[in-house]
């Protein structure tokens, strides 16, 4: 799993939505922390988190705490949006082939959610 971890930090790092291509499950799963259903598919789940690169990938993001095994990883990250701290977790779960499974996003607080929410419609209203 150290190759995975890695190549998710390269694509934050280096912001390259194209990465998510080479990463991403063919039946990969988003779970939006405002979305009730879970979104199921590599082109929506890509289409979510291109959004979230958009809207989150600013000089002020970083992760500044990390759990992982083998096939998961928890990563709490921070980030400044319009002058809102946003405190928030990436849970990834990678397959048994090195892509990205399932990834869940949780957000707070409550101003950060409605924040990211308003910004990640207007995005994938974009899209």
């Amino acid at each position: 799993m150290p190759n995975q971890l890695a190549d998710w930090h390269h694509a934050i790092t280096a912001r390259d939505i194209a990465m998510l291509d080479d990463i991403l499950a063919d039946n990969a799963t988003f779970h939006s922390p405002v979305v009730h259903t879970p979104q199921v598919g590599k082109e929506v789940t890509k289409m979510y988190l291109s959004a979230a690169f958009h809207v989150l990938l600013n000089d002020s993001f970083h992760y500044v705490r990390e759990v992982a095994d083998d096939k998961n990883a928890i990563l709490e990250f921070t980030v400044d949006v319009d002058g809102v701290q946003v405190n928030g977790v990436d849970m990834i779960r990678w397959d048994h082939d090195g892509k990205i499974a399932d990834f869940k996003v949780m957000l707070r607080p409550y101003k950060a959610i409605n924040l990211v929410k308003d910004k990640m419609r207007e995005m994938l209203e974009s899209l």
